[in-house]
């Protein structure tokens, strides 16, 4: 369908106010295949509506298991969460800190030991949007799988990276680490390469990226083409829209093995018709390509719903314990 110029500005708009949106309220931490609002109870949509702003607010610093001190970008106040995401412990990192020790000591707090593996959730989401896919991997695979939670909005990458290196450096005991990584959870991760030092680079074992815009956002220029919503960007989210060229040179090329899951329909059209070729409905599967990747895999599954889709969630933990999506076969019987 041809559109007019006319059309194709009001459309683009409409795509870029919806990326805000998303960005700003967490939207996409309710995927595709959840209940529309109207469905859900009032008090359940509020709830989860305070749930993905304060996700926005705040930076994993120490991660233990379930347990996380956590920071609110730019100033002095942090706070202790349990398991169940309540406050057990607010104040200055220095308070928080020794009541996390306290409950180490007391036992009630375990530490991380052994292979380890971090997952990293995208743009405008919370932890949360990522608990199908942690809940898979810690019932399919042999680690201790944490999630790492930013606040992507707030701050820019280079700050997200500068907070996974803290909680990685809180974690001596992971004698290896891996990733995996949503959307822009995976610039986080390369952000964070290219500050590691080379002991915590070389404790780093593999890397599964899901619907990485590796390459840019196209999405994002359409936003960075209409000035007011451009002007409205805010963190990490401002950086795709109008610094690109710039984030994109700090980005390492991970030095481990690492796949890359894409989502499209595997033809020239993908998810959305606004998007060039083929996509997920957000990332171009053109743009999450990058170079010395182990293995790569396109499935059928929109960007917003790539953790709970149980492809991507068997293709990650398989690729994780094997270095590639789709385990070997086991070699024949030797014929008598």
């Amino acid at each position: 369908m041809n559109m007019s110029p006319l059309h194709t500005t009001l459309t683009a708009g409409w795509l870029a106010c919806s990326l805000c949106l998303r960005t700003a309220g967490g939207a996409e931490e309710m995927a595709a295949d959840t209940p529309a609002p109207a469905a859900v109870a009032d008090a359940d949509w509020l709830a989860t509506l305070r749930r993905s702003a304060d996700a926005l607010q705040w930076s994993d610093d120490i991660v233990r298991h379930d347990w996380r001190l956590q920071r609110r970008p730019g100033v002095d106040a942090c706070r202790l969460l349990d398991p169940q995401d309540e406050v057990v412990q607010e104040g200055s990192r220095q308070v928080c800190v020794e009541a996390l020790a306290a409950l180490e000591q007391a036992g009630k707090v375990p530490p991380v030991t052994g292979p380890t593996v971090i997952v990293l959730h995208g743009l405008g989401e919370g932890r949360r949007s990522m608990r199908p896919l942690v809940d898979f991997l810690r019932k399919n695979i042999d680690a201790t799988v944490l999630s790492f939670g930013y606040a992507s909005t707030s701050t820019g990458i280079d700050d997200h990276g500068r907070a996974l290196a803290d909680v990685i450096q809180g974690l001596p005991a992971a004698d290896s680490i891996s990733f995996v990584g949503h959307s822009m959870g995976n610039l986080v991760v390369r952000r964070w390469m290219g500050l590691a030092a080379e002991d915590d680079l070389a404790r780093v074992r593999r890397m599964v990226m899901l619907g990485p815009p590796n390459q840019g956002s196209e999405l994002a220029q359409m936003v960075a083409k209409i000035g007011v919503l451009a002007a409205l960007s805010n963190g990490a989210a401002r950086e795709l829209v109008l610094d690109w060229q710039r984030i994109s040179q700090d980005l390492a090329v991970p030095p481990c093995p690492f796949g890359i899951v894409a989502g499209g329909k595997g033809d020239d059209r993908g998810y959305s018709s606004f998007l060039a070729g083929d996509d997920d409905a957000v990332v171009r599967v053109e743009e999450t390509r990058l170079q010395g990747a182990r293995d790569f895999l396109l499935l059928p599954v929109h960007h917003a719903a790539m953790m709970k889709h149980q492809g991507v969630q068997q293709a990650t933990a398989t690729f994780l314990k094997t270095g590639q999506f789709q385990a070997a076969a086991p070699p024949a019987a030797a014929s008598k």
